[in-house]
């Protein structure tokens, strides 16, 4: 880490830029006139302006300056408390902060046992291998504690990393070694896309990212003759370079479609039925269900076209159209982020099954490409920096979206994935990473879950609304403060991550936090292994340079590696992974699933009973119906101008806001209804909540659909309410706090519908990158 001196220095001298990386590109930085100047990756074909918001946030005011403590938890004690999220901090020292700490987490640790304690991170908080926050907290956890409370799959990909194991097999190959960006540029005739492949989405990755190749792929592919068609109710889910043909549908009838356009396949004889009899089980129960012959509804075009808004003959034209064609059907993650999401993701498998695609270059299925930058690419052929969390001694888990349920329900029992399990009791709450405050649904039920712990840690550079429920609060440095290595296994730039930067206030790593608390619980050589920062760095690069000379490369030391501005690894050959092999050979490459084929019907799901999700893809009506009281359907998707909700306070982010708040899009016809204008604010509301938005009109959004992206940070009017109005626009006050189904419990916040009026009352400051109070009057 840069001491302040050599920081100061630095400034003083105007030295070059330095390189680092982020989940949003790799990037070279550095500090002029006390000034953060940043600049993409030269070689970056497509730079993504998200890294603008770094030099605003790097000294804002929304910065943690030092360890704080939730005054009702430090005169009480540990236990439940309505003020959580309403009450004053009290500044400590650190040695104060992490004294009370590790006796809290000694008291929970030998008293209820870990198995009391939740590990809450998301795993976002760094593109960085060492300083990763996720590993860092369940290292500590593991190591000084004996384990916590897991939970398991994403928000992003819930019911999907559930489903595809029984169907296709292996979800990480699935996404991340199948049809790459370069096959679509050079083979596919037609791509299919369910819900798109924005390109606000494929900008970022998890970890870092050094080329973003998604724009000039589908550029090269239309121009090369490609067709580019786009089922969603927003036409900016493709970029303007794959010359889309846009169907507009009724968000979540995409599986619906599906069903019309496999009707049409199968009755005129379109469909592959080699291919559906050598490399799939259960086609013939499944298309007993398709033509009716099972419920007395045949799924075809027409009634497909009731239920998605898109007519029935242009349903039947797309189908013929995709015949004989090498078509590449993708799904994106938010079709699968609401009611019943695993039919969208297995549909679209028996679609691309049914057109004998699977396993061609450029053809057959890929769930959600574009979702991420690392999808579509290359493998790297060496293995890149990991830090080993340990063994984790408690064997309790939770689905990632079910942690108010856990909360709320501790005792109870919920299904998932064929099992009947019961929320844990948990008393404590350890956070590093994430902000459950913009991923969570029904943020007003969360606020009320939090109030039932004992205790909630959390580590933030920011004032975040979920630093502001906790009752201990250590402010951890930016990236731009410290040193790591910046790498992706399918990024081939490994990057030496130099800090620019001295830290905010007194803001320490992660690494440096759980190192002394580590210490206090009796396990700082266990939790360090002796290891200083740089140590660490250069005992996980050893395993790279070991890989690289074991194959004959150039495998440079690490003195020589952080001298230079990255090092490109060798990647794997695009080789279609283990769909192409599959198709290749099926018997000697079996699927790994039940039956080592593609499972159109699924025996293991069907034992499971679940009424919400049967043995195969089932249209099982729509789950967000408008009426009189909420008459339009919101997507709350994700923003284009931050990751989730990082850095909301960046210029880049703040940018691109209306009068402080994030903007939400309407069609002019619906707009027109409520006298609503362009630059209006206007407020959305249902019966969970309210949140206040800018409104911009335009006719690429579906009549009846208002879009208002995720991230904004939740700031409530008064807090002392119980369902108090969001003056900033996080649509997460308005979503619903439930599962896609028994079999998955994935996260349903992607749809949900609500009521929208124009705002004409004098408009609530926003507060939400303001320190809770002055830390000289909570001192007091």
């Amino acid at each position: 880490m840069l001491d302040s001196k050599t920081a100061e220095r630095n400034r003083e001298t105007e030295t070059g830029f330095a390189p680092h990386t982020s989940h949003w590109g790799a990037f070279s930085a550095r500090m002029r006139a006390g000034e953060l100047e940043v600049r993409p990756h030269e070689d970056d074909p497509d730079p993504n302006q998200i890294i603008q918001n770094f030099p605003a946030a790097l000294r804002h005011r929304a910065r943690i300056a030092r360890p704080m403590v939730r005054r009702g938890w430090l005169e009480n004690g540990p236990g439940a408390d309505e003020r959580r999220g309403r009450d004053e901090f009290v500044p400590l020292s650190w040695n104060e902060a992490l004294d009370l700490l590790g006796k809290e987490l000694a008291r929970v640790r030998d008293g209820a046992g870990p198995g009391a304690i939740f590990g809450g991170s998301y795993g976002w908080a760094s593109a960085g291998r060492f300083h990763h926050a996720q590993s860092q907290i369940h290292r500590f956890l593991n190591i000084a504690c004996g384990g916590y409370v897991k939970s398991v799959n994403s928000y992003s990909s819930g019911s999907s990393q559930v489903l595809i194991p029984h169907i296709i097999g292996d979800y990480e190959g699935l996404t991340k070694r199948n049809v790459t960006w370069e096959q679509i540029a050079e083979h596919s005739e037609i791509v299919l896309a369910f819900g798109g492949m924005a390109l606000k989405n494929s900008m970022v990755a998890g970890g870092s990212v050094s080329k973003h190749v998604e724009r000039g792929a589908m550029r090269r592919a239309a121009e090369r003759g490609c067709d580019f068609v786009l089922v969603s109710p927003l036409r900016v889910d493709l970029p303007d370079e794959a010359k889309a043909e846009w169907l507009s549908c009724i968000p979540g009838s995409d599986t619906a479609l599906m069903m019309g356009i496999v009707h049409t396949l199968v009755t005129e004889g379109k469909h592959d039925r080699a291919f559906l009899e050598r490399f799939t089980v259960g086609w013939p129960v499944f298309e007993r269900y398709l033509l009716g012959e099972t419920d007395g509804q045949p799924k075809n075009a027409a009634w497909a076209a009731a239920l998605t808004g898109v007519a029935a003959d242009a349903i039947v034209a797309l189908a013929r159209r995709l015949h004989g064609k090498r078509t590449l059907v993708t799904v994106s993650h938010s079709l699968q982020r609401a009611v019943h999401g695993e039919q969208p993701v297995w549909m679209g498998m028996v679609l691309a099954a049914a057109l004998g695609q699977i396993g061609l270059p450029g053809g057959g299925y890929n769930y959600a490409l574009g979702a991420i930058a690392y999808y579509g690419r290359r493998y790297n052929a060496v293995p890149v920096p990991t830090f080993s969390q340990e063994k984790n001694g408690v064997r309790d888990y939770i689905p990632v979206a079910r942690i108010a349920d856990m909360l709320l329900h501790p005792g109870e029992t919920y299904r998932y994935n064929g099992q009947t399990r019961v929320y844990p009791e948990i008393k404590l709450v350890y956070w590093a990473g994430g902000n459950p405050f913009h991923h969570h649904q029904d943020l007003n039920r969360l606020r009320k879950a939090f109030a039932r712990l004992d205790t909630l840690v959390v580590h933030e550079l920011a004032w975040t609304a979920t630093a502001r429920h906790a009752d201990i609060v250590l402010p951890c440095t930016m990236t731009l403060e410290r040193e790591d290595i910046g790498a992706n296994s399918n990024d081939p730039l490994l990057v030496p991550m130099h800090p620019v930067a001295a830290p905010y206030g007194e803001a320490r790593d992660d690494y440096a936090i759980f190192a002394d608390l580590a210490e206090r619980l009796g396990a700082r050589e266990a939790f360090t292994e002796g290891r200083s920062v740089r140590q660490w760095l250069e005992h996980l690069y050893e395993p790279t340079r070991e890989a690289l000379a074991a194959a004959g490369l150039p495998a440079p030391s690490f003195t020589e590696f952080w001298a230079s501005k990255g090092y490109l690894l060798p990647q794997q050959p695009d080789d279609g992974g283990y769909l192409r092999a599959f198709r290749d050979d099926p018997g000697a490459n079996p699927l790994p699933t039940p039956s080592g084929r593609l499972e159109i019907y699924s025996e293991t799901i069907a034992s499971f009973g679940e009424s919400d999700c049967p043995g195969h893809p089932t249209w099982l009506g729509p789950a967000y119906v408008p009426d009189k009281t909420t008459p339009y359907v919101l997507i709350a998707n994700q923003p284009r101008t931050r990751l989730h909700s990082q850095l909301d306070f960046g210029a880049h982010s703040s940018a691109l806001k209306h009068r402080g708040r994030e903007v939400a899009t309407m069609h002019p016809d619906d707009a027109k209804l409520h006298g609503i204008s362009e630059g209006d604010i206007i407020q959305l509301s249902n019966e969970r909540g309210a949140c206040l938005a800018g409104v911009t009109l335009t006719d690429g959004i579906r009549r009846g659909v208002i879009q208002l992206p995720t991230g904004a940070w939740y700031d409530p009017a008064d807090p002392q309410e119980d369902k108090p109005l969001c003056v900033h626009g996080n649509p997460n006050v308005l979503t619903r706090d439930i599962g896609t189904s028994a079999l998955a419990q994935g996260c349903t916040g992607q749809l949900t519908t609500v009521q929208v009026q124009r705002f004409d009352g004098n408009l609530p400051p926003i507060q939400a990158f303001d320190p809770p109070i002055p830390s000289d009057t909570a001192a007091a």
